[in-house]
């Protein structure tokens, strides 16, 4: 533990709770950094494990199980937390700018805030439908609609959920498996639209078939090769003319990134991700780091997948830590094939690697085992006493809760 009459001589700020950055406070905590503050800026109390929460919508796992509680894990890593927005960069004077407190002084930054579904360009998708991100927003949506079907199970009910990728197949199955499972029954529909004549291109043709067979038998209404062009309150519209009346939809489509990112003056990709180098630092402003969704490797381009932010965690630390100190940054590399298992949401799982692919209980287990052993080690912190400012940010933000 650093000791309190050390003088602070270099502000690190990491804005976001994400699975890099969660995994770099817990190691902030087991090795602290003499003379450095740490602040951490986040908009929630606990940040979601993307790896569980099909599992939580399919009824699996409780919110407390696949979320990761930074409060403690802020007292572990001797870090302030503010519970805030980023809505801006001052980059010539080194300030995160958020929405309701004062500019926060940096000489590090690092961001992993993830990404949010693009929605801008579908006339009518911004106001009518609810993207999966964030997916704070998007979980109490679905405690809503839980509690409405519960109260009233005989109202017919239609839900649409609009990208057909990994993402938004595997919601499918997890909400298709809850609705079914409710008592008493609940009337309701379940419809996927995708714009290419299969769902999730980039998985094998083993994989894609699957999937769709799955979904079929479950009873989801698959709509391939049809291209969402518009929104209504209760409908959905397609490019072909088909048109599905719907009192729910859920957008989960290819990611997109906030524009203060790049409008800071931060150097981004075609998408406004923020371009990073082999040592996750800016290309445009070395004393920046990013890691996750948000960014993009520009050596080593990668999909949106959390895999890599829980791979990033560790080498985003350690050259943080190097670069506090003043030494040389060491070079991150991701793996070019990575393991993938989709849950179908009735305890079974698909596991793909390449070409390779397969369905069984089994990898239910296994990736089951995974996620907890993920989420294992942000449990049984060490316990700290709390500073004044987490003291506040504990007190807003259950203040805003009861809002």
């Amino acid at each position: 533990m650093p000791s309190a009459s050390l003088p602070i001589v270099q502000d690190l700020v990491l804005i976001g709770g994400g699975h890099s950055h969660a995994i770099a406070l817990k190691k902030l905590g087991m090795q602290p950094l003499a003379g450095v503050r740490v602040t951490l800026i986040t908009e929630a109390l606990d940040t979601p494990y993307s790896g569980m929460l099909p599992g939580h919508v399919a009824g699996i796992y409780s919110h407390k199980a696949c979320h990761i509680a930074l409060q403690p894990l802020c007292q572990f890593a001797h870090a302030q937390l503010l519970i805030d927005s980023v809505i801006d960069l001052d980059l010539e004077n080194n300030r995160v700018i958020c929405a309701n407190r004062p500019p926060v002084p940096f000489d590090f930054l690092s961001i992993n805030i993830g990404s949010t579904p693009a929605t801008l360009s579908i006339p009518g998708a911004s106001q009518y439908a609810t993207p999966v991100k964030p997916v704070r927003e998007f979980l109490a949506t679905w405690e809503q609609l839980l509690k409405q079907v519960t109260q009233t199970p005989q109202t017919p009910l239609i839900l649409s959920i609009v990208g057909g990728g990994a993402g938004g197949a595997e919601l499918a199955m997890a909400i298709q498996t809850r609705l079914k499972s409710l008592q008493p029954a609940v009337a309701f529909q379940l419809h996927l639209f995708q714009r290419d004549a299969q769902l999730m291109p980039h998985y094998n043709a083993w994989v894609r078939d699957r999937v769709q067979k799955i979904l079929r038998q479950k009873g989801v209404h698959l709509h391939l090769g049809e291209t969402v062009c518009e929104l209504s309150r209760h409908q959905v519209r397609c490019e072909s003319g088909l048109s599905v009346e719907c009192d729910r939809i859920f957008w989960v489509t290819q990611a997109s990134a906030p524009p203060w990112l790049k409008a800071a003056g931060l150097a981004t990709d075609s998408q406004g991700f923020i371009s990073i180098n082999n040592y996750l630092q800016s290309v445009s402003h070395p004393h920046i780091f990013a890691a996750g969704d948000i960014a993009t490797l520009v050596n080593h381009p990668r999909p949106k997948a959390g895999v890599f932010a829980v791979r990033q965690g560790k080498p985003l630390y350690n050259n943080l830590k190097q670069a506090l100190l003043g030494k040389p940054l060491k070079s991150y590399i991701p793996q070019q094939q990575y393991l993938s298992l989709l849950g179908t949401g009735d305890r079974s799982a698909i596991a793909a690697w390449s070409s390779l692919a397969g369905e069984s209980p089994l990898f239910w287990f296994w990736k089951d085992y995974i996620d907890r052993a993920f989420m294992a080690q942000f449990s049984h912190l060490p316990l700290i006493p709390e500073t004044p400012a987490l003291k506040n940010a504990i007190a807003k933000e259950a203040a805003g809760r009861t809002k």
